[in-house]
């Protein structure tokens, strides 16, 4: 039982006050207290405490519900997530909830987390990030729907809120391809004869249009300098806690067979006894099968972040423009193909897409040359 106890305040005059136990926080889990004080009179300590005292009384004869916590859910929901993804995906997925959601959900009992709450953890990543935010509530919503599933509670709140939009900004949107001229300079940029192994990186991104995993992941095993193809059936990414490993490819269909052209053929010819050589000096072996195209200076993987690293420091050197990432070689590949007058499904097959919306929505890139093209052929038409 809690006491009404005097004390004097600041200026000498006898005041009253108390604490009192409130219990259990229904929502953290944590215990609670509230201490009232400033009274004139004891009599009206008494009551004020009276008063809460009966309200703490018919709280607690409430039925107990699921006290279970967030993150306590997201734990099992994680648990059969894993099994349904790859792992450089169950991976990333960890480190969004780790950094933005179980910061603010995690030691919430789940049935007492409110639509408000939701709605100000979304409004709080909205101003954060620009694309992000769309993912993290996804992966919320999702948390929320096994706990229905499984009877913690009876209703989703996340799904009751309202979704921030970002406008969309005006003017145009930088553009992330080089055209044939653009392409041309870059390769002008680097010796091709004191850095051959950027030289064929470059060449193999930009002429067999393969992802940034994709091209690190090659062996020599993967190429076909007979019939002069190139197999694409890994692809290096990052695991848990960062760790590089290799998975099958992004897609089913990135599981693919290229043809390559008879100069960067050549050019993988001459990086291959290149690289005997060098890394004979090096104490390697790389007759081997397994061998990796494109290795670092001890064999193994090189990082994700070596050929963004190369391509902004030649695109520095040179002052090139536009600034495009290494994905921008992609693009530039998808964008040649239709400015060569490859089909919509010769383009799809050969860049690996599930599915053709993927080439349409990301790729339809046209060169200025291919615009006065299509115009000319308007005027010619119309003829008037």
């Amino acid at each position: 039982m809690s006491t009404v106890k005097k004390y004097q305040d600041k200026n000498g005059n006898t005041r009253y006050q108390f604490q009192v136990y409130l219990g259990v926080d229904p929502q953290t889990g944590k215990k609670k207290s509230t201490r009232r004080r400033g009274f004139i009179t004891k009599k009206a300590a008494n009551i004020a405490l009276s008063r809460i005292e009966v309200e703490l009384e018919q709280t607690s004869s409430l039925p107990v519900e699921n006290n279970i916590l967030f993150k306590e859910v997201y734990g099992e929901w994680y648990s059969q997530y894993i099994n349904t993804v790859r792992e450089s995906t169950w991976a990333r997925t960890d480190g969004m909830f780790q950094n933005h959601i179980l910061p603010i959900f995690g030691n919430k009992r789940l049935r007492t987390i409110t639509v408000n709450q939701c709605q100000q953890a979304v409004n709080k990543w909205f101003s954060e990030v620009t694309y992000n935010y769309t993912r993290w509530y996804n992966y919320l919503v999702a948390v929320f729907d096994f706990g229905v599933k499984h009877g913690y509670l009876s209703k989703n709140p996340a799904k009751l809120i309202t979704m921030p939009k970002k406008p969309d900004k005006w003017g145009d949107k930088p553009v992330n391809f080089w055209n044939r001229d653009q392409l041309k300079k870059f390769f002008s940029c680097i010796d091709p004869h004191q850095e051959l192994e950027k030289y064929c990186l470059f060449r193999i991104l930009a002429f067999a249009g393969v992802r940034r995993g994709e091209c690190l992941a090659i062996t020599w095993s993967d190429v076909d300098f007979v019939h002069q193809i190139l197999r694409i059936n890994k692809t290096l990414t990052q695991g848990k806690r960062g760790k590089q490993i290799i998975q099958a490819p992004k897609t089913k269909k990135g599981r693919r067979t290229i043809t390559l052209d008879n100069t960067t053929v050549g050019i993988l010819k001459r990086w291959r006894n290149k690289q005997r050589e060098y890394y004979l000096f090096l104490g390697f072996n790389t007759l081997k099968p397994d061998q990796l195209v494109f290795a670092n200076t001890k064999n193994g993987y090189k990082s994700l972040n070596t050929p963004g690293k190369w391509l902004r420091k030649i695109i520095n050197d040179n002052n090139l423009s536009p600034r495009i990432t290494i994905h921008g070689f992609r693009h530039s590949h998808c964008s040649a193909l239709f400015a060569a007058g490859a089909s919509i499904k010769e383009v799809q097959t050969r860049l690996g897409h599930e599915d053709v919306a993927t080439t349409l929505n990301i790729y339809t890139h046209v060169t200025q040359s291919q615009e006065k093209e299509a115009v000319q052929k308007l005027a010619n038409f119309l003829n008037f």
